[in-house]
């Protein structure tokens, strides 16, 4: 019988699921993988630590829309991984950890860097396996990559002790999953696209909200025909920008916490709203006893538990949002039949709240630079078109508030579980897959540093990220609410000192620019995108500008603290 090592099924496996590169780090618990993935033609990347790793595999698969795969070593190599795999899970995303262990016999003897990482790791994952023989692991493997990207995908753990790893056995892998107690519903029920269909052309006020579904169901287009058939506004979560056309007459931008006031208004004031593959997320509804007072909620989404989860909607529609929403276009036709009086008074209405509080910010006469200026040179000079990743802060606001995305898969961010370091491993899990893509990575001068060492991984992949550090020497999103609600009590939000991030950056083998003035960013900007290499952008900004519109927690949407308070129109 022809036999292969575990180690040799393991990457077998990966091949036939089509799996070109793999993040992660070594250790004695996976070195017999190591010792064949390096000849087999599949990629490593070599992150500089196991979180970085996972959050790469993330961003890879957020913008390949193919599953992340990660490999790590036992005990802390294992537990550094938690925090990228609960991010990837609450943001719907398929990455696959596989992780050392040590030997079975060794399981429970508190061995040398041993973890009960299948434990450990079983509340932040969709699903994981400790394979516990080498007959076993193909066909692990096929399911783990099925459950990780099928219905609702999600993050997976796979553990592997190592003397299954060394074990041989006969290399079969299956062609199918077949698992009873998990089957994804995918097909939408007719009697429900009929009501959908028909609740659509009835009503007089309505909106889509569009959540991170949308993409990854690969549902934008058919979005875009049900908003044009119809004249229905369409506003996106964080995690659905680009989903939709950010430059699209039909386009509300952001809603939520940080939402622009046309969008949270408009949820307020409707009367049917559809909500495609969102699942009402907190930052996104307010007060929820106050959300949507007027409307008919319409929840389409793959995940069954999502829905009536936070909200009590009107109409289900359990399905994947791809094919719901072909479903909904079928049973409309190519030319039904509603009041267009009333979504021209309704889009009127949506334009008079826009000219009421407009998303802008002062743009008078100042010494220091606005974050929001920067965000706006980069959407600028790169017409628009860039791959933008975001740390977690005030500047992951201003990055979406301002960069109008006209893409699924342009805007990559950490939305559920909100990563501070997710942006720069994510960024160079983009350039894996697109080397020649213009990706910037926004940051803050807090967050860049989570994950500051993966500067190596990109200079020695050379992977061009650019990226650019809203730095204004404080923990911006935390400083905002201790200046609203906290008495302007600034615990240990005030980075007293900080690197110097130009020479930073070089000594990683990068490049370094830095802005101090207004008239210097568009230089800046420009230089970084013309280097052909990794290049790190050093913003001054001025520390007390705040991300506006504002729902305070425990507010109603409609309650949002603005710049200037325009009254109410109706």
């Amino acid at each position: 019988m022809n036999t292969l090592s575990g180690a040799e099924i393991l990457i077998e496996c990966w091949k036939k699921e089509g799996v070109r590169v793999v993040f992660g780090y070594p250790g004695a618990a996976t070195i017999d993988i190591h010792h064949h993935l390096e000849v087999s033609g599949l990629r490593f990347v070599l992150c500089r630590h196991e979180q970085a790793a996972v959050h790469a595999a993330d961003g890879y698969a957020r913008f390949t829309g193919r599953p992340g795969v990660v490999l790590v070593t036992s005990g802390p190599g294992a537990t550094n991984t938690i925090t990228g795999l609960a991010g990837a899970n609450m943001d719907s995303v398929p990455v696959i950890v596989f992780s050392g262990q040590v030997s079975r016999l060794l399981i429970g003897n508190d061995a040398f860097q041993e973890v009960d990482i299948v434990g450990v790791s079983r509340p932040v994952t969709k699903h994981n396996y400790l394979v516990l023989s080498t007959e076993e692991l193909a066909p692990t493997v096929k399911e783990a990559f099925y459950v990780a990207a099928s219905g609702r995908p999600g993050a997976v753990l796979v553990d592997l002790p190592k003397d299954v790893i060394n074990g041989r056995a006969e290399f079969r892998y299956p062609r199918k999953v077949d698992l009873r107690a998990y089957q994804p519903h995918l097909a939408p029920h007719p009697k429900q696209v009929a009501k959908v269909a028909d609740l659509l052309k009835k009503a007089r006020k309505p909106l889509v909200y569009a959540g991170g579904g949308v993409i990854s169901s690969g549902a934008g287009e058919e979005l875009l025909k049900l908003a044009e058939l119809l004249e229905i506004p369409v506003t996106n979560t964080l995690m659905g920008l680009g989903g939709f056309p950010g430059t699209h007459r039909l386009s509300l931008g952001m809603l939520g916490m940080h939402g622009l006031y046309r969008a949270n208004m408009a949820v307020q004031m409707a009367d049917i709203i559809l909500a495609v593959g969102a699942r009402f997320d907190d930052r996104v509804t307010g007060a929820i006893d106050h959300f949507a007072p007027e409307a008919v909620i319409i929840h389409i989404d793959v995940d069954t538990t999502s829905i009536h989860k936070v909200v009590d909607v009107d109409v289900p529609l359990v399905a994947d949002a791809r094919q719901a929403l072909l479903a909904v276009l079928e049973s409309l036709g190519p030319a039904p039949e509603f009041e267009r009086g009333s979504r021209a008074e309704w889009l009127g209405q949506i334009d008079a709240w826009n000219k009421e509080a407009p998303l802008d910010y002062d743009r008078g006469q100042t010494a220091g630079i606005k974050p929001q200026m920067v965000i706006e040179s980069l959407y600028r000079l790169t017409k628009g078109k860039a791959v933008v990743v975001t740390e977690v802060g005030q500047h992951q606001m201003w990055a979406a508030q301002y960069y109008l995305f006209d893409s699924p898969r342009q805007f990559i961010t950490s939305g559920g579980l909100g990563v501070m370091g997710f942006g720069l491993p994510a960024a160079l899990g983009v350039l894996v897959d697109n080397p020649d893509a213009t990706v910037i990575d926004v940051a803050g001068d807090g967050s860049i540093l989570m994950n500051i060492q993966e500067l190596t991984t990109a200079v020695q992949d050379n992977l061009p990220v650019k990226v650019a550090i809203l730095n204004n020497g404080c923990l911006g999103m935390v400083r905002q609410w201790q200046q609203l609600f906290y008495d302007a009590r600034y615990a240990a939000t005030v980075l007293q000192t900080g690197p110097d991030f130009v020479k930073l950056a070089e000594a990683f083998g990068a490049k370094g620019f830095r802005a101090t003035r207004p008239d210097e960013v568009d230089k800046v900007v420009e230089r970084a995108l013309a280097e052909p290499g990794p290049v790190l952008m050093d913003f001054h900004v001025l520390p007390h500008e705040l991300v506006y519109p504002m729902v305070p927690g425990g507010k109603a949407l409609d309650e949002m603290i603005l710049e200037k308070m325009p009254e109410p129109s109706s």
